[in-house]
């Protein structure tokens, strides 16, 4: 009889967002893939899915009957491990499986970001710290994406069997990858655009904690200084319409693109020259990591994610939340001089083929599922 791995998570497409490559690897092992979470997207390297009503508020009573059918989906099918993700999803299938646990499944869960850090809410310290803080005890392997989270989890005593810290969840460095300057002004120029002009890219949910509102501003400071300078904002949301309304009020509306939803981000990253980025929570950002993949250097507001992925002078900068002053006049700097962006740029890159490239993330991913696995894994593996 094979072995069986379930994956859960709050929504479905997390799995694709994120994860498919790991899926994959366990399919390679011999392992049955079985997949827990809100949707009916078909995903790949899936045995079973099931499609289960988690909602994203602790708060939803909808909750009650996820967990009734995912405890019986876990004590049915005697999992050997059960690897659960974000918040709602980490809680449901930890509390799912505490009997499991005593038949020898081993969960794991990786927190995608506490939503408790340093400058979060009162409110966010009061609900998901105490609930993390009592779930740990029902953990084998707390998986950590920022160095932020693992020495919170360790200075504060978290009673998982393990804490560990994986480089977030890998980036195809292949398939975002910088081009050259002919191609990508060739790119600008069939997009819309003119060559000379100065494309800076977010990609993030129209939401108030992307709070893309900051780069809107920032953009009206410098709009006579740089006036080809245009701003990329990819996503939908609550707050779009909200957007444009400040791109207009604040004359700008000509220099901002709203891009919608879009699932061809790796073909718009390269012909752009600046990722902007203006989140007030990150775990570690997978948008941040893919523009560093195509060299772009990045001017960020401060979060625990954004600094663990920006050094100042080296691959961008990092400013103060909503500092609207401070993050025009970078922009303008990096706008002025195609040196500085290359510069800036090439460290990025460097930086992510080093430590957050799918390759590493996946190898730390494997040395800890070893633990659990039964079997030698050779933790050297790498992607064919």
């Amino acid at each position: 009889m094979s072995k069986k791995v379930l994956l859960c998570a709050t929504v479905d497409y997390h799995f694709k967002a994120f994860h498919l490559p790991y899926m994959k690897w366990f399919k390679e092992q011999g392992w049955e893939v079985h997949v827990a979470a809100n949707g009916n997207m078909d995903l790949p390297y899936v045995d079973a899915k099931f499609n289960i009503a988690i909602q994203r508020s602790p708060f939803q009573l909808k909750n009650l009957k996820a967990y009734g059918e995912l405890k019986s989906i876990i004590d049915e099918n005697k999992y050997d491990i059960i690897h659960c993700h974000t918040p709602m999803g980490g809680v449901l299938a930890r509390l799912a499986a505490r009997e499991a646990r005593k038949s020898g499944t081993k969960v794991i869960y990786t927190a995608h970001g506490f939503h408790f850090c340093k400058g979060a809410s009162r409110l966010n310290w009061m609900v998901y710290y105490p609930l993390e803080k009592i779930l740990s005890y029902l953990t084998d392997c707390l998986i950590t994406i920022n160095e932020e989270d693992y020495q919170l989890a360790v200075d504060r005593r978290f009673r998982a069997g393990r804490i560990e810290h994986v480089h977030g969840v890998g980036v195809d460095t292949v398939r975002f990858h910088p081009i050259n300057d002919l191609h990508k002004n060739e790119l600008k120029v069939k997009a819309g655009y003119n060559s000379e002009d100065i494309l800076l890219f977010y990609a993030a949910e129209f939401n108030q904690n992307k709070n893309q509102q900051m780069l809107i501003q920032a953009l009206a400071l410098i709009k006579n200084d740089v006036p080809n300078t245009k701003l990329l904002l990819a996503g939908e949301g609550p707050l779009q319409e909200q957007c444009r309304n400040l791109a207009r009020e604040l004359g700008v509306e000509h220099q901002v693109d709203f891009l919608g939803y879009r699932d061809d981000i790796h073909l718009i990253l390269p012909m752009c020259d600046v990722a902007v980025a203006s989140s007030l929570r990150e775990g570690l950002p997978v948008n941040m990591m893919e523009a560093m993949a195509c060299a772009l250097p990045v001017v960020a507001s401060s979060n625990r994610g954004h600094r663990e992925l920006v050094l100042n002078d080296n691959n961008g900068w990092i400013v103060e939340p909503n500092d609207y002053e401070v993050m025009a006049m970078r922009i303008k700097q990096l706008a002025q001089s195609k040196d500085l962006r290359s510069k800036l740029g090439d460290h990025g890159r460097n930086m992510v083929e080093i430590r957050y490239a799918i390759q590493t993330v996946l190898n730390e991913k494997r040395s800890i599922y070893s633990l659990y696995m039964n079997e030698k894994v050779d933790v050297m593996w790498a992607i064919q």
